[in-house]
Protein backbone atom coordinates (compact mmCIF):
# COMPACT_ATOMS: atom_id res chain seq x y z
CA UNK A 1 0.00 0.00 0.00
CA UNK A 2 3.02 2.27 0.32
CA UNK A 3 4.39 1.81 -3.19
CA UNK A 4 4.94 5.53 -3.69
CA UNK A 5 6.39 6.11 -0.24
CA UNK A 6 9.38 4.74 1.58
CA UNK A 7 8.10 6.10 4.88
CA UNK A 8 5.36 4.99 7.19
CA UNK A 9 2.34 2.97 6.03
CA UNK A 10 -0.57 1.34 7.80
CA UNK A 11 -3.15 -1.42 7.67
CA UNK A 12 -6.86 -0.77 8.14
CA UNK A 13 -9.36 -3.17 9.66
CA UNK A 14 -13.12 -2.56 9.96
CA UNK A 15 -14.87 -4.39 12.81
CA UNK A 16 -18.62 -4.28 13.44
CA UNK A 17 -19.76 -3.73 17.03
CA UNK A 18 -22.12 -6.72 16.99
CA UNK A 19 -19.90 -9.03 14.94
CA UNK A 20 -20.12 -11.82 17.54
CA UNK A 21 -23.92 -11.95 17.59
CA UNK A 22 -25.00 -10.79 14.13
CA UNK A 23 -26.19 -13.48 11.75
CA UNK A 24 -24.14 -14.34 8.67
CA UNK A 25 -25.59 -15.55 5.37
CA UNK A 26 -24.12 -17.02 2.22
CA UNK A 27 -24.06 -14.77 -0.81
CA UNK A 28 -22.81 -15.47 -4.31
CA UNK A 29 -19.79 -13.52 -5.45
CA UNK A 30 -19.09 -12.35 -8.98
CA UNK A 31 -16.99 -15.43 -9.77
CA UNK A 32 -19.87 -17.72 -8.79
CA UNK A 33 -18.45 -18.78 -5.43
CA UNK A 34 -20.24 -18.31 -2.13
CA UNK A 35 -18.93 -16.42 0.89
CA UNK A 36 -20.53 -15.58 4.22
CA UNK A 37 -21.35 -11.97 5.07
CA UNK A 38 -23.00 -10.16 7.96
CA UNK A 39 -26.74 -9.75 7.37
CA UNK A 40 -28.53 -6.40 7.74
CA UNK A 41 -32.06 -5.13 7.14
CA UNK A 42 -33.44 -1.79 6.03
CA UNK A 43 -33.42 0.74 8.88
CA UNK A 44 -30.82 -0.98 11.03
CA UNK A 45 -27.91 0.98 12.47
CA UNK A 46 -24.43 0.07 11.21
CA UNK A 47 -21.73 0.77 13.79
CA UNK A 48 -18.24 -0.42 14.58
CA UNK A 49 -14.58 0.47 14.80
CA UNK A 50 -11.87 1.33 12.30
CA UNK A 51 -8.53 0.00 13.52
CA UNK A 52 -5.45 1.70 12.04
CA UNK A 53 -2.26 -0.27 12.68
CA UNK A 54 1.05 1.39 11.83
CA UNK A 55 3.48 -0.91 10.04
CA UNK A 56 6.64 0.76 11.33
CA UNK A 57 6.45 1.60 15.06
CA UNK A 58 8.15 4.87 15.94
CA UNK A 59 7.59 6.46 12.53
CA UNK A 60 4.94 9.08 11.93
CA UNK A 61 2.16 8.68 9.38
CA UNK A 62 1.14 11.97 7.80
CA UNK A 63 -2.37 12.07 6.35
CA UNK A 64 -4.97 14.44 4.95
CA UNK A 65 -7.83 13.00 6.97
CA UNK A 66 -9.38 9.65 7.91
CA UNK A 67 -12.98 8.79 7.03
CA UNK A 68 -15.40 5.89 6.80
CA UNK A 69 -18.22 5.61 4.26
CA UNK A 70 -21.35 3.47 3.98
CA UNK A 71 -22.09 2.87 0.30
CA UNK A 72 -24.85 1.14 -1.64
CA UNK A 73 -24.03 0.86 -5.33
CA UNK A 74 -25.06 -0.83 -8.55
CA UNK A 75 -22.46 -1.97 -11.06
CA UNK A 76 -23.45 -3.00 -14.58
CA UNK A 77 -20.85 -5.39 -15.96
CA UNK A 78 -20.95 -3.89 -19.44
CA UNK A 79 -20.34 -0.43 -17.95
CA UNK A 80 -17.75 -1.19 -15.30
CA UNK A 81 -16.28 2.30 -15.26
CA UNK A 82 -19.46 3.74 -13.76
CA UNK A 83 -20.66 2.82 -10.29
CA UNK A 84 -24.19 4.05 -9.58
CA UNK A 85 -24.43 4.92 -5.89
CA UNK A 86 -27.92 5.05 -4.38
CA UNK A 87 -26.68 5.31 -0.76
CA UNK A 88 -23.59 7.32 0.19
CA UNK A 89 -22.92 8.32 3.81
CA UNK A 90 -19.64 9.66 5.18
CA UNK A 91 -18.23 10.03 8.71
CA UNK A 92 -14.99 11.94 9.26
CA UNK A 93 -12.88 10.15 11.86
CA UNK A 94 -9.80 12.38 12.02
CA UNK A 95 -8.76 15.78 10.68
CA UNK A 96 -5.58 16.15 8.61
CA UNK A 97 -2.52 15.57 10.74
CA UNK A 98 -0.26 12.72 11.69
CA UNK A 99 -0.44 9.43 13.56
CA UNK A 100 2.42 8.49 15.86
CA UNK A 101 0.90 5.23 17.03
CA UNK A 102 -1.80 2.71 16.08
CA UNK A 103 -5.28 4.02 16.81
CA UNK A 104 -8.94 2.93 16.87
CA UNK A 105 -11.82 5.13 15.69
CA UNK A 106 -15.51 4.54 16.48
CA UNK A 107 -18.24 5.13 13.90
CA UNK A 108 -22.02 4.84 13.71
CA UNK A 109 -24.44 5.21 10.81
CA UNK A 110 -27.86 5.47 12.47
CA UNK A 111 -31.05 3.95 11.02
CA UNK A 112 -29.49 3.49 7.59
CA UNK A 113 -31.87 3.23 4.65
CA UNK A 114 -31.09 0.12 2.63
CA UNK A 115 -33.90 0.07 0.09
CA UNK A 116 -32.83 -2.86 -2.11
CA UNK A 117 -31.73 -6.45 -1.68
CA UNK A 118 -28.09 -7.39 -2.26
CA UNK A 119 -27.83 -9.12 -5.63
CA UNK A 120 -25.15 -10.67 -7.83
CA UNK A 121 -26.41 -11.57 -11.28
CA UNK A 122 -25.12 -12.33 -14.75
CA UNK A 123 -24.89 -8.69 -15.85
CA UNK A 124 -25.30 -6.64 -12.69
CA UNK A 125 -24.22 -6.47 -9.07
CA UNK A 126 -25.89 -4.57 -6.22
CA UNK A 127 -23.71 -4.37 -3.11
CA UNK A 128 -23.42 -2.56 0.21
CA UNK A 129 -20.06 -1.98 1.84
CA UNK A 130 -18.12 0.03 4.41
CA UNK A 131 -15.03 1.79 3.08
CA UNK A 132 -12.40 3.23 5.41
CA UNK A 133 -9.87 5.63 3.88
CA UNK A 134 -6.68 7.29 5.08
CA UNK A 135 -6.14 10.15 2.63
CA UNK A 136 -2.51 10.77 1.70
CA UNK A 137 -0.67 13.01 -0.72
CA UNK A 138 0.35 10.29 -3.16
CA UNK A 139 -1.53 7.12 -2.33
CA UNK A 140 -4.62 6.64 -0.19
CA UNK A 141 -4.90 3.62 2.07
CA UNK A 142 -8.35 2.01 1.85
CA UNK A 143 -10.22 -1.04 3.11
CA UNK A 144 -13.67 -2.20 1.96
CA UNK A 145 -15.89 -4.56 3.96
CA UNK A 146 -19.03 -5.92 2.29
CA UNK A 147 -22.31 -6.68 4.04
CA UNK A 148 -25.48 -8.33 2.73
CA UNK A 149 -28.95 -6.79 2.90
CA UNK A 150 -32.22 -8.75 2.75
CA UNK A 151 -35.53 -7.03 2.10
CA UNK A 152 -38.47 -8.38 4.10
CA UNK A 153 -42.10 -8.24 3.08
CA UNK A 154 -45.51 -8.79 4.60
CA UNK A 155 -48.17 -11.11 3.31
CA UNK A 156 -49.70 -9.48 0.23
CA UNK A 157 -53.21 -8.17 0.74
CA UNK A 158 -54.31 -9.39 -2.68
CA UNK A 159 -53.06 -12.79 -3.81
CA UNK A 160 -55.42 -14.10 -6.42
CA UNK A 161 -55.06 -17.50 -8.06
CA UNK A 162 -53.76 -17.89 -11.61
CA UNK A 163 -56.02 -19.49 -14.22
CA UNK A 164 -54.91 -19.88 -17.82
CA UNK A 165 -55.61 -21.90 -20.91
CA UNK A 166 -53.38 -23.49 -23.52
CA UNK A 167 -55.11 -24.36 -26.73
CA UNK A 168 -54.69 -25.37 -30.35
CA UNK A 169 -57.95 -25.24 -32.21
CA UNK A 170 -59.62 -28.68 -32.46
CA UNK A 171 -56.43 -30.35 -31.20
CA UNK A 172 -55.66 -29.39 -27.63
CA UNK A 173 -57.38 -27.57 -24.80
CA UNK A 174 -55.76 -27.45 -21.37
CA UNK A 175 -56.61 -25.34 -18.35
CA UNK A 176 -54.18 -24.90 -15.52
CA UNK A 177 -54.61 -23.23 -12.19
CA UNK A 178 -52.14 -22.19 -9.47
CA UNK A 179 -53.37 -21.44 -5.98
CA UNK A 180 -51.89 -17.92 -5.90
CA UNK A 181 -49.70 -15.50 -7.84
CA UNK A 182 -47.34 -14.34 -5.07
CA UNK A 183 -45.11 -16.74 -3.15
CA UNK A 184 -42.51 -16.34 -0.43
CA UNK A 185 -39.11 -17.95 -1.04
CA UNK A 186 -39.90 -21.05 1.05
CA UNK A 187 -43.46 -21.43 -0.20
CA UNK A 188 -45.12 -24.30 -2.07
CA UNK A 189 -46.73 -23.82 -5.47
CA UNK A 190 -49.93 -25.84 -5.52
CA UNK A 191 -51.95 -26.26 -8.68
CA UNK A 192 -53.86 -28.48 -11.06
CA UNK A 193 -53.87 -29.10 -14.78
CA UNK A 194 -57.09 -30.10 -16.55
CA UNK A 195 -57.12 -31.80 -19.96
CA UNK A 196 -60.36 -30.77 -21.68
CA UNK A 197 -59.46 -31.80 -25.22
CA UNK A 198 -56.52 -33.99 -26.27
CA UNK A 199 -56.23 -34.92 -29.95
CA UNK A 200 -52.47 -34.81 -30.21
CA UNK A 201 -50.19 -37.33 -28.58
CA UNK A 202 -48.40 -35.63 -25.72
CA UNK A 203 -45.46 -37.60 -24.39
CA UNK A 204 -44.02 -35.23 -21.82
CA UNK A 205 -45.06 -32.25 -19.71
CA UNK A 206 -43.07 -30.13 -17.27
CA UNK A 207 -43.13 -26.84 -15.38
CA UNK A 208 -40.00 -24.70 -15.38
CA UNK A 209 -39.19 -21.81 -13.08
CA UNK A 210 -37.41 -19.20 -15.18
CA UNK A 211 -35.51 -16.23 -13.81
CA UNK A 212 -35.23 -13.26 -16.18
CA UNK A 213 -32.66 -10.58 -15.45
CA UNK A 214 -33.09 -7.35 -17.41
CA UNK A 215 -30.44 -4.65 -17.38
CA UNK A 216 -30.11 -1.30 -19.13
CA UNK A 217 -32.65 0.90 -20.86
CA UNK A 218 -33.69 1.80 -24.38
CA UNK A 219 -31.50 0.28 -27.09
CA UNK A 220 -29.03 -1.02 -24.49
CA UNK A 221 -31.35 -3.56 -22.85
CA UNK A 222 -29.94 -6.98 -22.03
CA UNK A 223 -32.09 -9.99 -21.11
CA UNK A 224 -30.67 -13.08 -19.46
CA UNK A 225 -32.91 -16.10 -18.89
CA UNK A 226 -31.90 -18.78 -16.42
CA UNK A 227 -33.88 -21.96 -15.78
CA UNK A 228 -33.89 -22.33 -12.00
CA UNK A 229 -35.93 -25.54 -11.80
CA UNK A 230 -37.56 -28.22 -13.95
CA UNK A 231 -40.49 -30.14 -12.52
CA UNK A 232 -41.80 -33.11 -14.49
CA UNK A 233 -45.58 -33.26 -14.34
CA UNK A 234 -46.13 -36.37 -16.38
CA UNK A 235 -44.45 -38.79 -18.72
CA UNK A 236 -46.97 -40.36 -21.07
CA UNK A 237 -50.17 -39.49 -22.86
CA UNK A 238 -53.03 -37.86 -20.90
CA UNK A 239 -56.67 -38.50 -21.69
CA UNK A 240 -59.63 -36.15 -21.87
CA UNK A 241 -61.07 -35.29 -18.48
CA UNK A 242 -57.86 -36.11 -16.61
CA UNK A 243 -56.48 -33.70 -14.02
CA UNK A 244 -52.94 -33.70 -12.66
CA UNK A 245 -52.02 -32.11 -9.32
CA UNK A 246 -48.88 -29.96 -8.92
CA UNK A 247 -46.84 -29.40 -5.77
CA UNK A 248 -43.59 -27.53 -6.30
CA UNK A 249 -41.49 -26.70 -3.22
CA UNK A 250 -39.48 -23.51 -3.66
CA UNK A 251 -37.25 -23.85 -0.59
CA UNK A 252 -34.74 -26.05 -2.40
CA UNK A 253 -33.95 -23.50 -5.09
CA UNK A 254 -31.66 -20.51 -5.06
CA UNK A 255 -33.82 -17.47 -5.73
CA UNK A 256 -34.17 -13.84 -4.73
CA UNK A 257 -37.31 -11.78 -4.25
CA UNK A 258 -38.78 -10.26 -7.39
CA UNK A 259 -36.94 -7.00 -8.10
CA UNK A 260 -38.71 -4.49 -10.34
CA UNK A 261 -36.94 -1.54 -11.93
CA UNK A 262 -34.30 -1.25 -9.19
CA UNK A 263 -32.98 2.32 -9.27
CA UNK A 264 -34.00 2.37 -12.96
CA UNK A 265 -31.05 0.05 -13.67
CA UNK A 266 -32.25 -3.55 -13.62
CA UNK A 267 -35.08 -5.97 -12.87
CA UNK A 268 -35.27 -9.62 -11.79
CA UNK A 269 -38.53 -11.42 -12.53
CA UNK A 270 -39.68 -15.02 -12.23
CA UNK A 271 -41.98 -17.03 -14.49
CA UNK A 272 -43.72 -20.39 -14.42
CA UNK A 273 -43.32 -21.97 -17.84
CA UNK A 274 -45.64 -24.85 -18.72
CA UNK A 275 -44.05 -26.99 -21.46
CA UNK A 276 -45.75 -29.76 -23.45
CA UNK A 277 -43.87 -31.96 -25.93
CA UNK A 278 -45.66 -34.21 -28.40
CA UNK A 279 -44.42 -37.39 -30.07
CA UNK A 280 -43.08 -35.39 -33.01
CA UNK A 281 -40.95 -33.30 -30.62
CA UNK A 282 -43.06 -30.19 -31.14
CA UNK A 283 -43.13 -27.95 -28.07
CA UNK A 284 -46.11 -26.02 -26.75
CA UNK A 285 -45.72 -23.67 -23.83
CA UNK A 286 -47.45 -21.01 -21.78
CA UNK A 287 -45.64 -18.60 -19.51
CA UNK A 288 -46.97 -16.77 -16.47
CA UNK A 289 -45.14 -14.33 -14.21
CA UNK A 290 -45.21 -14.95 -10.46
CA UNK A 291 -44.03 -12.63 -7.70
CA UNK A 292 -41.53 -13.86 -5.11
CA UNK A 293 -40.99 -12.16 -1.75
CA UNK A 294 -38.88 -12.76 1.34
CA UNK A 295 -40.72 -13.70 4.49
CA UNK A 296 -38.92 -12.67 7.68
CA UNK A 297 -37.72 -15.24 10.17
CA UNK A 298 -38.95 -14.94 13.74
CA UNK A 299 -37.63 -11.56 14.80
CA UNK A 300 -34.42 -11.99 16.76
CA UNK A 301 -34.00 -10.16 20.05
CA UNK A 302 -30.87 -8.55 18.70
CA UNK A 303 -32.78 -7.12 15.76
CA UNK A 304 -33.49 -3.52 16.55
CA UNK A 305 -36.97 -2.08 16.79
CA UNK A 306 -36.44 0.32 13.92
CA UNK A 307 -35.38 -2.54 11.68
CA UNK A 308 -38.57 -4.42 12.47
CA UNK A 309 -40.63 -1.39 11.54
CA UNK A 310 -38.60 -0.91 8.39
CA UNK A 311 -38.97 -4.52 7.27
CA UNK A 312 -39.06 -3.79 3.66
CA UNK A 313 -41.60 -2.77 1.10
CA UNK A 314 -43.50 -5.43 -0.71
CA UNK A 315 -41.51 -5.58 -3.94
CA UNK A 316 -44.23 -7.50 -5.66
CA UNK A 317 -46.76 -4.70 -5.67
CA UNK A 318 -46.72 -2.94 -9.00
CA UNK A 319 -48.21 0.11 -7.34
CA UNK A 320 -45.16 0.37 -5.12
CA UNK A 321 -47.16 0.09 -1.91
CA UNK A 322 -45.22 0.03 1.33
CA UNK A 323 -46.04 -2.06 4.35
CA UNK A 324 -44.52 -2.73 7.74
CA UNK A 325 -43.42 -6.19 8.74
CA UNK A 326 -44.19 -5.37 12.41
CA UNK A 327 -46.55 -7.93 13.88
CA UNK A 328 -46.67 -10.09 10.78
CA UNK A 329 -44.24 -12.63 12.17
CA UNK A 330 -46.70 -13.50 14.95
CA UNK A 331 -49.40 -14.31 12.46
CA UNK A 332 -47.16 -16.74 10.61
Amino acid sequence: MSFFSFGQSAEIDVVLNDAETRKKVEHKTEDGKKDKYFLFYDGETVSGKVNVTLKSPGKRLEHHGIKVEFVGQIELYYDRGNHHEFVSLVKDLARPGELTQSQTFDFEFTHVEKPYESYTGQNVKLRYFLRATISRRLNDITKETDIVVHTLSTYPELNSSIKMEVGIEDCLHIEFEYNKSKYHLKDVIVGKIYFLLVRIKIKHMEIDIIKRETTGTGPSVYHENDTIAKYEIMDGAPVRGESIPIRLFLAGYEMTPTMRDINKKFSVRYYLNLVLIDEEERRYFKQQEITLWRKGDIVRKSMSHQATIASQRFEGSSSGEKASAQGQEDSN
